[in-house]
């Protein structure tokens, strides 16, 4: 497209396009240079925009563990969309699709059992629903579930695949405030769902540290969905337990020597469903 207007003439059936000159005589105006604090300003603008983005619109998180596989693996980077399962305003209605958590839901947020640790898993029961399992098929509302997402390892456990009807042992590693409150949950042979909170689960479901160990996902630890992966890297687990400098050193150099054939090109862009 011409950056100056252009005039359109028909001239014979055919047309010319022909730019407008300055009359004669006359020399064009030159052009203002940017100032310095009109420069700063620019740039400044920018980094509120994209600070806005990242805190209120759109965060990168990076999968630590293999609770979600196969949807989701370890060394999978992918952005999570903050703003439709924020509360809903009557302002911004028309801008933001707003809507509620649902059944099948993938979500990150913070976890009950360990404050600042961000979790990711399948929402699986919704407010109101009662929930149990029965060797390891999850029934919902006394319906069982098709789940072609959830990856068994073909071990068992009774508390972890007759839950709630089977209580934990030592082993089960549910956390002392689970021990407490789940019974007051319990009606019958299910676990109903209360109305400020949601059942979670991993869909690696064997693996998985979820809902049946610390309890509901309270309504305000949810941050939001993920949307699509932006980048997979093949990462192995252990590496989110090396605290020492020089082990994540290694491991950014690593990175960048094996960036094109360790990538999981295949994943990259795809979405999170």
């Amino acid at each position: 497209m011409a950056s100056q207007k252009e005039n359109l003439k028909k001239n014979n059936g055919s047309a010319a396009i022909a730019t407008a000159e300055p009359p004669a005589g006359k020399k064009p105006k030159a052009k203002r240079e940017e100032s310095a604090l009109e420069f700063i300003a620019s740039i400044a603008a920018v980094f509120v925009t994209g600070l806005f983005i990242i805190t209120f619109v759109v965060q990168a998180f990076e999968i630590p563990s293999k609770s979600m596989v196969e949807t989701l693996q370890v060394g999978d980077h992918v952005f999570v969309d903050r703003v439709r399962f924020a509360p809903d305003t009557s302002w911004m209605k028309l801008a933001v699709p707003y809507r509620q958590i649902r059944r099948g839901d993938i979500v990150v947020f913070l976890s009950p059992a360990e404050a600042g640790l961000f979790v990711v898993k399948r929402i699986r029961g919704v407010p109101g629903d009662r929930i149990h399992l029965r060797e390891g098929k999850l029934y919902v509302n006394g319906q069982l579930q098709d789940e072609p997402f959830a990856k068994h390892d073909g071990s068992h456990r009774d508390y972890r695949d007759n839950f709630p009807s089977v209580p934990p042992t030592d082993f089960d590693q549910v956390t002392p405030e689970w021990r407490l409150t789940m019974n007051s949950h319990i009606q019958g042979e299910d676990l109903v769902v209360p109305p400020d909170g949601y059942f979670a689960m991993g869909d690696n479901r064997d693996i998985s540290y979820d809902s049946r160990y610390w309890g509901f996902i309270p309504r305000e630890n949810i941050i939001g969905r993920p949307l699509f992966i932006y980048w997979s890297f093949n990462t192995p687990e252990d590496q989110y337990q090396r605290k020492q400098l020089s082990e994540r050193a290694a491991f950014i150099a690593h990175v960048i020597i094996h960036f094109f054939d360790e990538t999981r090109w295949r994943r990259t862009l795809n979405m999170v469903r």
